[in-house]
């Protein structure tokens, strides 16, 4: 497995740095440290940020390679991400402002839309990353998340929620509200609904993961935010899709976008379709967590 994990030198990289350091020593993965320096005068400084940045990934019995370019950081990370094929990327992230579409600074949500591996968007002061929140929608578009969700939660010891959350109907609708809130019932229904959910918590448990399922009513991002809170989760998981046509690029939608604008932790955006870089990662991670068994 290869983890790289973007920084930028400044102290608030160290999270960053420090989040990608628990996922690479749990799944015992190769770790690089890249910099972009936008003016040449800046690599040296940067590259002795880097140099004391890696001493927290030493602190997590990761060594990782540290890798400085100069130009534009999100060409630069697109370049590093095609030419050798990641399974993950770790950047940080800092709230420049609360209010509008875009609450942190343009490169996160560029490098999200640009690159096509699964990103984390390291945020929060996190000690831990062992308990992971799903986003579903009761989707089978979310599958992929789920099993690079599973295969990160199986090799770090961790647990995973999987949220669905459903519109507040209208009364006369009682019944279904009914369903959704007598969860056995639903698993069992037969539904589209119950049967994706089944269909996920069941991949989870094939690898060893332990798996609750959570169905709630209301603004889907309040539930989210509500449920964050309620059961102390580390990671929240959320996904994105390829542009469809000659665009080569990922698609945001609103509930990442407003997860990330929100989050005080880590979010793992996930892509939606099944790419080279996620069956690496699955691949490595199941290798590494069938060893540990």
């Amino acid at each position: 497995m290869k983890i790289l994990i973007c920084s930028d030198g400044k102290p608030a990289a160290d999270n960053a740095t420090r989040i990608g350091g628990l996922f690479a020593r749990a799944a015992r993965a190769d770790a690089t440290l890249l910099g972009i320096a936008e003016k040449p005068a800046d690599e040296q400084p940067l590259r002795r940020a880097l140099e004391a940045q890696a001493e927290i990934l030493h602190a997590e019995n990761v060594t990782p390679k540290i890798v400085v370019r100069a130009g534009d950081p999100i060409a630069g990370i697109l370049h590093e991400t095609s030419t050798i094929e990641y399974d993950l990327v770790v950047i940080g992230s800092r709230r420049t402002r609360t209010s509008g579409l875009h609450w942190r600074t343009e490169k996160t949500y560029e490098v999200i839309k640009a690159i096509p591996v699964p990103v984390l968007v390291a945020v929060g002061d996190r000690r831990r990353v062992q308990r992971f929140l799903v986003c579903t929608g009761g989707k089978e578009y979310i599958n992929d998340a789920v099993r690079l969700t599973g295969n990160l939660a199986a090799a770090v010891g961790g647990v995973v929620t999987l949220l669905h959350v459903m519109a507040e109907p209208p009364a006369i609708y009682a019944d279904l509200v009914r369903l959704e809130e007598d969860l056995d019932r639903l698993l069992a229904s037969g539904s589209e609904l119950g049967r994706n959910l089944v269909s996920q918590k069941k991949a989870l448990e094939a690898l060893g993961v332990k798996v609750t399922v959570r169905v709630r009513h209301g603004i889907v991002v309040d539930q989210v935010f509500d449920e964050l809170r309620e059961s102390d989760q580390d990671v929240i998981v959320t996904g994105s899709s390829q542009a469809r046509g000659a665009l080569r690029h990922y698609i945001m939608g609103d509930l990442t976008r407003m997860i990330v604008n929100r989050a005080d932790c880590p979010v793992l955006v996930a892509r939606s379709e099944t790419q080279g870089a996620p069956r690496g990662l699955w691949r490595s991670l199941r290798k590494f967590v069938g060893a540990a068994r």
